[in-house]
């Protein structure tokens, strides 16, 4: 399944991360992972939130420029290959990684890769026939609620 990812595109000087993450936070809305890329004059905050829907009104409704992206997450073993043995589902494709992060489950072992592919589907379709657990919203909101 693919995951909705909130991006936020933000100048790139100090003060402006806290007020959308507060924004955010005063409407109740858990910010379960987030990735911040820069350039010279800007950054990229992408965020996958609780609830992106409300999210994104609530932060085009402040001025914010936000896009919405579909991301994959995929589930592996927290522990030192996890990463190479995924990406030896992607040799010899034309499937593009555009680009990735990931977080941990805490003590119990696993982490979630979140991928933004150039063909998602086709992706998908790769990892679930090398049995890898590709997660929905609602489980990588449970796990990293753990």
């Amino acid at each position: 399944m693919k995951i909705h990812q909130l991006s936020l595109f933000l100048e790139n000087r100090p003060g402006q991360m806290a007020p959308p993450c507060k924004l955010l936070a005063g409407a109740g809305i858990n910010i379960r992972t987030l990735t911040l890329a820069d350039t010279e004059r800007f950054g990229i905050l992408r965020m996958i939130v609780s609830d992106w829907q409300r999210s994104r009104s609530l932060l085009e409704d402040a001025g914010y420029l936000v896009n919405v992206t579909e991301v994959v997450a995929v589930e592996v073993a927290d522990s030192p290959g996890g990463l190479g043995e995924l990406l030896e589902v992607f040799e010899d494709t034309e499937i593009n990684i555009e680009y990735m992060y990931a977080f941990t489950f805490g003590p119990l072992g696993r982490a979630a890769l979140i991928f933004r592919f150039d063909q998602p589907d086709a992706a998908i379709d790769r990892l679930r026939a090398a049995g890898l657990n590709v997660l929905e919203d609602v489980e990588v909101y449970h796990r990293i609620a753990v």
